[in-house]
């Protein structure tokens, strides 16, 4: 089977996470940390799932599912260990249309979660059709290593220096320019040194007189 790649929005949507071991609660921490909010329903929770229902970071509707803990949710995750449990619950996700991931099922699941690189705003997936998860984080620790905290800070500044440039309205062929100048010309690697210097002459070169790179330049020291 293939999967579509995709990326999900999850900021304010809720999660109903069935399960509560140290499997619900890793995949707990992921969705948090993408701004998801969080339904669970377990028997029983694991310590760190304890304190984060005692404090409000996620919400606990008790120990045994319903369909009514299918209204008002954008994805389901099904992580107990019982396998016909997980069905079950996979089977009442599909049935309203719900994305849904069993962990482990493959055929229970309507998507399934890649090995993740994050340097900021660059994220790299990594899937192998759940043929080999050991494969995807074997490949996913080699490009962590290769991608460094310069690819964040890059993206940060490109952000600045996109949004000033096409304030300027200049002709997208012009915009293309000078965005893949940009990307091509060593700043990337001059932040990996700290070199703002060197970054900031290399943008007085690229870009147009009128951006205020000075400003821009501010935010990255």
């Amino acid at each position: 089977m293939s999967y579509y790649p995709i990326f999900l929005q999850l900021e304010g949507m809720t999660a109903l996470v069935v399960g509560g071991g140290g499997v619900a609660q890793r995949k707990v921490e992921t969705l948090l940390a993408f701004g998801a909010k969080i339904s669970i329903v377990s028997k029983e929770l694991a310590p760190g799932l304890n304190r984060l229902a005692d404090n409000g970071a996620i919400r606990f509707l008790g120990e045994e599912m319903q369909d009514a803990f299918f209204d008002d949710v954008s994805l389901v995750i099904a992580a107990t260990d019982d396998a016909e449990l997980n069905h079950q619950v996979s089977e009442g996700a599909r049935r309203r249309g719900l994305l849904v991931n069993a962990v482990d099922q493959p055929a229970d699941c309507t998507f399934i979660v890649p090995s993740i690189v994050r340097k900021g705003d660059l994220m790299i997936a990594i899937s192998t059709s759940g043929k080999s998860p050991a494969l995807s984080k074997k490949i996913r620790k080699r490009l962590d290593a290769q991608f460094g905290d310069e690819y964040a800070d890059f993206l940060s500044l490109m952000g600045d220096l996109r949004k000033a440039l096409l304030a300027m309205e200049l002709p997208q062929p012009e915009n293309s320019r000078i965005f893949h100048e940009i990307v091509e010309s060593g700043i990337i690697e001059a932040l990996a040194r700290r070199d703002l210097v060197f970054v900031e002459a290399l943008l007085r070169q690229i870009l147009p007189a009128e951006v205020d790179l000075l400003s821009i330049m501010r935010k990255m020291r």
